[in-house]
Formats: C-alpha cells, structure tokens, sequence
C-alpha cells in the first residue's frame, strides 16, 4: 500500500490549479504501484475488491487488468518508456500471458456481445501506444497468441453503440500489426457512428437521446485513437475522416468547455459516472488532434482541474484503489454491468500524457476560462441542453429538455419512469439525483401524484425546442396503469435561476408535485418552508449550498423532502418542492429553482417577477424590463 503524495504546487506555471505533468505522472504512478497488491501471479488479471458485475469474477479480473493497462500505456508512451521499466515488464508478461489459450491464467475468448470484447479495445489501444516498448519485444508466439485473441473480432457483433468502435480499434491494431483482420468491420463500424452523429460535435450513443459524457470520453476519443493507428498501418486510407473526426471534437469542445465548474467540478449526468476523470479526456484528445478552440494553457487548465478535484474528494481512497462510487463507495452511481476494476476507465483521462512534456499543454502557463471571468449561459441544442454557471460560487447547471437514454420505438402500453441519470429536469456539478430503489423520483421532476402516493415519472422526453435562454419538451405521465397525461415543461434562464412554466393534465384529485435539487452532505442540511410573504422552500448543506424552489403562480403548498442514504454527494438529503391540486382540467402552474451559495432569502425572487397567465400563454416580468413569454400546449400525445 503506498500513499499518494503530489509535489508542491507550482503557481508560476499553473496559477489557477498548481498542477503541473510532475502531478499527473505522481497520481498515474500512485494509480498503478497501488494495484501490485491485487496481480494474480502471472500478472494477467486484476483482481480487485467490491461487488463483482453481471459478467462473473474471471470477466472483472480482466478489466482491472485491461483498464489499468491503458493508463500504464498512456505513461510509458509520454516518457519514451524511461523510468517505467517495472511497468513494462509487468504489462508485458500480463499480455503475454493472459493471451496464451493453454495458460492457467489465459484470458476469457472473445464471443459476441461480451463484456470481454470491451476490454479487448482498451488492450489493443494500450499495445498500440507502447509498440516499442511491449509489442515489440513480445516473442513471436506470444504475438501470435495476442493476434488469435483479438481476432475473435473479426466478423462478430457487438453491441449497436460505441461498442461498434472496440470493433474498429482492436481490428485497427491487428491490421497495423500486419496480423489477420476485416476491413469491412473497420468501415462497418466507422460508417456506423455517422447515423448518431446530429451536429455541431455531438453523437448520440446510439439510436435515441443519449447524451452524456460518454460523448467525450468514447464517441470523440475512440476515433482519434483510430486514427492513431491507421497513420501507422501502411496503406491506409485515414485522412478523410480524420479530417471530419477533428471538425467535430472542435465543436464539441466548444460546447463541453462549460460542463466542468472552475473548480474542476464535472455536472453528474449519465451513465458510468464513476469512471471520475475520465471527463478530462475530449480536451486532452482536441490538443491531441490538434484541433481544439482551447489554448494549450485552457486545455490543462481544465483537465488538472478535473483530476484535483477528485483527488481532493477523497479519490482515489486510502489504499489507492478507485471503487465504485462518484467521491466514495456509492453503488447506485454505478450500472449492473459494473465490477470492481470498472472504475480505472478513468484511465482515459490520462490520454494527455501521451503529449510529451516538451509540448504546450504541458509547458505552457495555464489560462483562464471562460468561466473564471464571468458567468456563463450557452444553449446547446443538439443535446437539448441549456447549461448556466456562476462564477464565483462555482456551480453549473444543465436543463435538461433532450437527453432521456430511452427506447427510440414506442412503447406498447405504460411508458418507463426513466433513468435518473438522464429524466431529471436538471443537473448541476455540485448536486446529484436521489437514486433511490424504494421511492420514486422527486428531485428535479414535475409529477403527478395520486391520494395513495403512487408518482409520474418521465421517460422518454418529446423536444419542443432550445432557443438561447429557453429551451421546451413534454411528456408522457402515467399513475400506475392510469394514463396517458401529458406533461409540457418551458423552462427560461435568468440569473442563475432557472424559471419553470408547465402545463400538466392530469386526473381530478391527483396532486402535481414539483421539486428543486437534492441537496446532500455527511450532516442533516436545514431545512425551511414557508408560505408568508412568497410561497417557497429551500435545504442548505453544510458546505453552504442552498437548493431553493419558490412559486410564482399556482402552486399551494411548500416542502421539504428528506432522504438517508440515496445521493452521491452524501449520506444525507434534502430536496425542496411545492405542490398544487388538480381539477381534471390542464393546469398552468409556474415556480422558480434555484442553486447557490449565495445568501439568499428565496422569497425575495418572488417579490422581483411579475408572472401574468392567461390561458396557456406565461408572461413573466423580470427585474430590469426584460419580459419573455412562453406559450405552452404544443404538447400531443400522439407526438
């Protein structure tokens, strides 16, 4: 067991983090050195504690293996191999023994559609990026073992999401190994992710709405690790899609420059969040490309940024292990298909190391971005997607009117609740959903709710549009069998504050509930409702972080929830909400939410909006003269 112990900060070169590549390389090496303990003999397999994943033991103990082996790869390849020679060898013997079929300790084979095929393409990106150092010095059977294995590719199926693109980088490797390979999965796949491309940068993880971070650290990196081997196979033709491949992470990172606080905070949304640092990899892979809006010193900037908050959060923990969680051990952060060595695709965001030290990410002085200057509003369309964030207390927050991860088809009958991860109203960098087994959604969702407490929830999300600070969608609420209704939610940005104009049909005597952010912390946070003088509620945490939600027109009651051990910011939350009965007729109901740290009686917002509805149309007056209007009822249930 070692301790993770960083170098002193350097303010010179990095005046806005303190860290430097001597930082990256003590929190890489600590990564590693702290699994020695976890090697079966052979050094083939990692196996690590925790709760094993869906697969089985023998599937988990080649991702500890596989995963760690892309970060060992990304070390030894910034250095030239220099100083890793226990790496080497270490990796080196693992590969050449985990591939040899009559070893005890051989890897599983490859099938269709196996957690192994995952793997494998983090393997075969490591051995590309150590060739010299590992690949090279392999014997000639050992190779051959490594070519068998990794051919259980060629012709398969796997997964149709990024999957598609182990395909295509493990197939990519054997071809510029001069081993056995199909070129039609290699174009297959690749043609593949230009049906989920939608623009301005961004993918969807396959057929549907599935927008996350998994854009940046699988959709945008795997092609440019890709083109990383094509440039070293002779006679490959790589140059026009590359060309596409670096439009698009420009793009992207032009919108992903706002999803990280200033203080390095990533927004908690989607799926495999444990992977943590992984969230550095599309700005390390733009510099890489070298096609990127950021500066050299932004690029750092924003990945040192992402690693040392974690690093600050308590990861990885006192044995030098990532577990599964998002700060600590939190199992609900995770997906079945997670075991214990799932976390070191954090791995990816090391990418940058490969960048040797002489070049400008490295050796240039960090600059600000663009939240270290002022506030910041950006509405992303594509997504569906308005993100906002205050600079000086460092919070960012995603509204969310497109990403829902749902089935493309129609359901027959009832649809879904919806992952928490994605069907939640908003997101922020500093406050996660309640995920809890037991009790349906309320944080972040507007719902229905029957007299016996059975609650809506929203699955598959119908977009009505993103237009600079507004962005609109409905959906479909069911109470248990009882349904259709729809649900039309406008929400509209101003100052920090996201305002929350719906329009909800549902059955006379239900209740609409709408809830603001999840506040939570190792202690119980206060907790205050009120309906003197503005109708509002609000729960503060002990790091002063205040969720707040007031009614602006409607709404008749306000409270707070309180939950234990359900929110991967802490053991303890609390989650302000108002409610409103309904009539059997549709409902125009308005509220603001809030998240801040700012010292700030909510009640006060209420007294400076003038809100006017008349039908279905919402004029809201703003402090300043600023009056924008919604008009709701777009929404069909045939749409």
């Amino acid at each position: 067991m070692t301790r993770l112990v960083l170098p002193d900060t350097d303010r010179v070169l990095s005046r806005q983090t303190g860290w430097s590549r001597k930082h990256w390389e003590a929190l890489a090496d600590h990564l590693l050195d702290s699994l020695v303990p976890y090697f079966s003999p052979a050094a083939s397999l990692i196996e690590l504690p925790g709760r094993p994943s869906r697969s089985g033991t023998a599937s988990d103990a080649l991702e500890g293996f596989a995963r760690s082996f892309m970060l060992a790869a990304f070390r030894i390849a910034g250095v030239q191999g220099k100083g890793c020679e226990d790496l080497i060898e270490r990796y080196a013997r693992g590969v050449a023994n985990g591939a040899n079929p009559d070893h005890p300790e051989s890897w599983l084979r490859l099938t269709e559609r196996s957690q192994q095929m995952v793997e494998a393409a983090a393997i075969a990106v490591s051995l590309h990026e150590t060739r010299e150092w590992i690949w090279d010095r392999l014997d000639t059977r050992a190779q051959e073992h490594v070519a068998e294995w990794l051919g259980g590719f060629i012709g398969s199926t796997t997964h149709d999401n990024n999957w598609r693109l182990f395909q295509v980088v493990s197939e990519q490797f054997l071809a510029s190994v001069g081993a056995p390979y199909s070129q039609d999965d290699i174009d297959g796949g690749l043609d593949r992710i230009e049906d989920w491309y939608v623009g301005d940068g961004w993918y969807s993880d396959g057929d549907g709405q599935n927008f996350d971070n998994y854009i940046g650290w699988a959709m945008h990196l795997y092609p440019g690790l890709w083109a990383r081997m094509a440039a070293a196979t002779p006679g490959a033709q790589y140059e026009d899609r590359l060309k596409l491949y670096r439009e698009r992470i420009r793009l992207f990172l032009e919108d992903a420059v706002h999803l990280v606080g200033n203080d390095g905070a990533p927004i908690y949304q989607g799926r495999s969040l444990t992977y943590r640092m992984a969230a550095a990899a599309p700005y390390w892979m733009g510099a890489l490309l070298d096609s990127t809006p950021l500066t050299p010193g932004q690029t750092r900037r924003l990945c040192s940024g992402i690693a040392r908050h974690f690093v600050q959060h308590g990861v990885p923990d006192e044995r030098g292990v990532l577990t599964l969680g998002w700060y600590d051990t939190f199992l609900p952060t995770t997906q079945q298909y997670f075991g214990p060595g799932s976390p070191y695709w954090a791995s990816k965001g090391f990418v940058g190391l490969i960048l040797p030290p002489e070049h400008p990410v490295w050796a240039d002085p960090e600059d600000s971005i663009p939240l270290d200057d002022a506030d910041q509003l950006r509405a992303m369309p594509k997504p569906g997607w308005i993100v906002h964030a205050s600079r000086h207390d460092q919070v960012v927050q995603l509204v969310n009117h497109g990403a829902d991860h749902a089935p493309v088809a129609e359901p027959e009958g009832m649809e879904p609740a919806g992952d928490p991860h994605y069907n939640r109203l908003a997101y922020a960098n500093h406050a996660g959903p309640d995920l809890s087994d037991h009790e349906p959604g309320i944080d972040n969702l507007i719902s229905l709710v029957s007299p016996d407490g059975v609650a809506s929830g929203r699955g598959r999300i119908r977009r009505l549009g993103v237009d600079g600070r507004t962005a609109s969608s409905w959906h479909r609420a069911w109470l248990g069998d009882d349904g259709p209704w729809a649900i039309e939610v406008a929400s509209v940005v101003w100052n920090g504050w996201e305002i929350r104009c719906a329009l909800v049909d549902g059955p006379e005597g239900a209740q609409v509930r709408s809830a603001g952010f999840a506040v939570a912390g190792d202690s119980l946070p206060e907790a205050t409702s009120s309906a003197e003088a503005g109708l509002a509620a609000s729960a503060r945490n002990a790091d002063g972080l205040v969720s707040a939600v007031v009614g602006l027109h409607g709404y008749e009651t306000a409270a707070v929830h309180r939950a234990v051990g359900v929110n991967p910011f802490g053991a303890h939350s609390a989650t302000p909400y108002l409610t409103a009965r309904h009539h059997g007729r549709p409902l125009v109901l308005v509220n603001a939410v809030v998240l801040t740290r700012d010292g700030l009686r909510p009640q006060a917002l209420a007294e400076g909006i003038d809100v006017v509805v008349t039908d279905t149309t919402v004029r809201i007056g703003l402090p300043g003269g600023d009056t924008p209007v919604i008009v709701l009822g777009q929404s069909r249930l045939t749409g």
